[in-house]
């Protein structure tokens, strides 16, 4: 694979290169640095001399361009001026939050610590709905022009044609994939038929547990680099699972905290297992176009297994019958 100049630049992004860069910024870092759970981009806490520690984000090539990420930052910061616990980039001395150093693009934000919210705890869900529907208040006031929407070619056409273009899937299997796509294609315009018209608005993209960062006083809710258009329910679905009985249980927790703030369209709800489908082609989709990246095999050992893809469609058979039942009750 022909690798262009930012990302040979990425690629080389060894501590010292990561700590000239922070300290471009005028900082001075003590030397401490711990990789933080991040493999699309490299994120790392960084010490400083003097204050609390910074967390550094540096852009993988190729994927945003830079008013895409501008705009994800112009968004939360946004947010965080109408007092949502968001956590927004560093804005330098110049205005800057987007910065650049030896080919990379990079931003700083302060450390914020925190634990996994506890979804069987019905005060987290409603704080969570309500810090959503706040989010989603504002995101309802424009829209993004840089950044793409939830759609059926973004997370299931491209991504599945893209495994099956480069031979990720076992070649026994490739026919059983091909039928089985053409199913949950029918079944997700199904879910999306009976949805019927819903509002599509700036969205965090990819609000799951892991970037909920929980205290005593709240959730802060991180990293918005999946930000996008779409349907309201794409922020709320990852809180949900299990069988039907519970996640009506935590939805009901979940949309009474959401709708003290914000309007649910309940019809969206014949979307969930529909986005849920979608993330699940998406996800190895993505797995399979960062391959390349030593990261990724190393991180991902099932990966481009036969046992996964088996697995994979498995699951993704469960999804077309789950896609045929009525929505959660609410």
């Amino acid at each position: 694979m022909k690798v262009d100049s930012q990302e040979q630049a990425f690629a080389n992004l060894t501590p010292d290169v990561l700590l000239d860069a922070v300290e471009s910024t005028g900082v001075s870092c003590s030397g401490q640095m711990l990789a933080l759970n991040s493999y699309e981009n490299r994120v790392y806490q960084i010490g400083l001399d003097e204050g609390a520690p910074l967390v550094a984000k540096f852009y993988r090539p190729n994927r945003w361009s830079d008013q895409a990420i501008l705009e994800e930052h112009r968004f939360t910061i946004e947010l965080a001026e109408q007092e949502i616990p968001v956590i927004a980039p560093i804005i330098d001395k110049d205005g800057n939050t987007l910065l650049y150093h030896q080919g990379n693009r990079f931003t700083l934000y302060p450390c914020k610590g925190g634990r996994a919210p506890e979804l069987d705890d019905p005060n987290h869900l409603l704080q969570l709905g309500r810090f959503i529907a706040r989010i989603h208040l504002r995101g309802s006031t424009c829209g993004f022009e840089h950044r793409p929407s939830i759609d059926l070619d973004s997370f299931l056409h491209q991504p599945s044609s893209f495994l099956l273009e480069n031979d990720f899937i076992p070649a026994h299997l490739v026919t059983a994939y091909e039928t089985l796509l053409a199913d949950l294609n029918e079944r997700i315009e199904g879910c999306y038929a009976r949805a019927g018209p819903f509002k599509t608005i700036r969205l965090h993209g990819d609000c799951h547990p892991g970037n909920i960062l929980w205290r005593d006083e709240g959730p802060r809710i991180v990293d918005f680099d999946d930000a996008r258009m779409g349907p309201a329910i794409q922020d709320l679905w990852m809180f949900l699972s299990g069988d039907r009985a519970y996640m009506s249980e935590r939805a009901a927790d979940l949309l009474e905290g959401y709708s003290q703030f914000y309007d649910f369209n309940p019809a969206e709800l014949h979307l969930m297992e529909a986005l849920r489908t979608m993330r699940l082609v998406h996800y190895a989709g993505w797995l399979a176009r960062r391959w390349y990246d030593p990261a990724f095999p190393k991180a991902f050992p099932w990966f481009d297994t036969m046992a996964f893809w088996e697995e994979h469609i498995l699951t993704l058979r469960e999804q077309l019958a789950k896609m045929d039942e009525p929505p959660i009750a609410w």
